[in-house]
């Protein structure tokens, strides 16, 4: 019989709310006076693996004392307790500096997991391009004095700082998009999450997790539902997980995992399409995918080798769905994920990768969001894409999610707020999405009305379709929408001009 979770006593009396956003904000600021730190896209990171390494000391001393076998992952001198925990006799200035970057970190890095402890590789890889960017080990000795005073074993300080971490990580968003980082807003995640709606025990991908805000989300929809040690030791290690290719997202998503309560994170530090598509195997693929991958970007020509010449393409998008599709098991799995507009429409390689996902999953439903939900870092429009196993798609439902009423696009000071999915969600329908009707925001299509080919036997997949229930609405595209519209329309003609000169040519000789 399942054991059940007993409620422990917390450790300590927890910090007042403000006492800790002070307290963070107050490190914040030492740091600002470092010459070595530019900007929040340097202070955030730094920020971040102190912050996980006092996390980290905090977890393996409570489970010291929980496991009488435990074996801390970090030895002596490398632990926080001995070089960090005394802020009088503690090492400080040039001392420190020598300490972190000529022992600490390279210590860190070297470290190779047992049979027992596994967490030793977690921490190289977290650590493995992770840098120490102040100058000033006196500095660096007043922030690591501040961080001591958290602490990571009481629920409402971890429950607290989670929160302030998140505002951290939306300011970073901020600085980061001027270098093509776009995050993807939490109402959105939590959207997507609450209607693929991930089940205790379901194993549960994000092919590119970023900061984690996916796994983050799925971890508090699952959490309400852990009654039993047994539920829990599930959640905690055999469920979620992620896989990010950048080092700076990989370590702000280890610490934002860890902040959230999921104490051995999942998430690997790799590109998801480093391996050819055929050698996924059965044991590795997973019940759910939330994600939402990069868009606008390329992938190296090696990488697109690794996909079937007919489905290569540098497009980011449609290698991460052709990774996805292969990546979900059985019957019953299920994907939620974002993206650009150029995805629905696009023909050549892009309508031959929609056909594979209109025969072998059931594309039910796609929502498609308005202006600005990722502003300001791009103004391209984005949809939401809802699909199952098992296929084939006999009908796509569309939903146009509106924009608040007096309202012409979403901005950076006045975003999508979760809130505003509620009527998508009570249209969306009971068990098997039953009871859906059409209104003037949703409407269906027969999927043979999306897939058809010309006299040209050109294929051509448009899921790209407006409202038929709307009246025209002639406002204003923003600039980035047009600009894609217009570049995907000279694509066409240059590939019909390429066909034309290449018909030509045969007939010449």
């Amino acid at each position: 019989m399942a054991k059940r979770m007993k409620k422990t006593k917390k450790e300590e009396t927890p910090f007042p709310k403000a006492r800790l956003s002070a307290l963070i904000k107050s490190a914040r600021d030492i740091m600002r006076k470092d010459a070595g730190l530019n900007g929040d896209l340097d202070r955030i990171p730094q920020l971040s693996w102190i912050l996980f390494l006092k996390c980290f000391d905090d977890l393996e001393q409570r489970r010291e004392v929980m496991e009488k076998k435990y074996r801390p992952a970090i030895e002596s001198p490398y632990r926080w307790r001995d070089w960090a925990a005394d802020p009088v006799e503690g090492k400080t200035g040039p001392t420190l500096l020598e300490f972190v970057n000529g022992k600490l970190l390279p210590y860190l890095r070297e470290l190779k997991g047992t049979a027992g402890n596994e967490q030793r590789d977690v921490l190289a890889a977290v650590f493995k391009e992770t840098h120490n960017r102040m100058l000033s080990g006196y500095l660096l000795r007043d922030v690591v004095n501040l961080v001591h005073q958290l602490n990571f074993n009481a629920a409402d300080d971890i429950h607290v700082l989670a929160h302030l971490y998140e505002s951290m990580l939306r300011e970073m968003r901020d600085a980061a998009g001027d270098s093509g980082e776009f995050y993807t807003p939490r109402p959105v995640i939590r959207f997507i999450v609450q209607q693929v709606a991930p089940r205790l025990g379901e194993r549960v991908l994000d092919p590119a997790a970023g900061t984690g805000g996916f796994l983050v989300e799925t971890y508090e929809h699952l959490k309400p539902g852990v009654k039993t040690l047994e539920d829990r030791r599930t959640l905690q290690g055999e469920m979620l997980y992620g896989i990010e290719k950048k080092p700076m997202a990989y370590l702000l998503g280890m610490m934002n995992l860890l902040l959230h309560g999921v104490e051995q994170p999942n998430l690997r530090r790799d590109n998801a399409l480093r391996n050819p598509l055929a050698s996924i195997t059965e044991g590795a693929k997973y019940h759910v995918v939330v994600t939402n991958p990069p868009f606008g970007g390329e992938e190296e020509k090696g990488i697109q080798e690794n996909f079937p010449q007919s489905m290569r393409t540098n497009a980011t998008e449609l290698l991460f769905l052709q990774f996805i599709m292969k990546s979900l098991k059985g019957n019953s799995t299920r994907c939620g994920m974002v993206v650009p507009n150029g995805t629905l429409f696009g023909d050549g390689v892009s309508a031959l990768i929609k056909k594979q996902l209109l025969e072998e999953f059931n594309l039910h439903t796609i929502v498609r969001l308005p202006n600005g939900v990722f502003a300001p870092y791009t103004g391209i429009p984005t949809n939401l894409l809802f699909f199952e196993r098992p296929g084939p798609t006999k009908e796509i439902w569309f939903y146009e999610h509106p924009l608040p009423e007096g309202r012409k696009n979403y901005t950076k000071t006045m975003p999508l707020r979760f809130e505003e999915f509620a009527d998508c969600q009570a249209w969306w329908g009971g068990p098997g999405r039953k009871g859906r009707k059409e209104t003037d925001l949703a409407w269906r299509v027969k999927v043979e009305d999306v897939v058809k080919t010309g006299v040209d036997s050109r294929l051509t997949v448009n899921l790209d379709l407006k409202n038929p229930n709307q009246k025209a609405d002639f406002t204003h595209l923003p600039p980035e929408q047009l600009v894609e519209d217009i570049l995907a329309k000279e694509r066409k003609i240059i590939d019909l001009l390429g066909e034309v000169r290449s018909e030509l040519g045969k007939t010449a000789q």
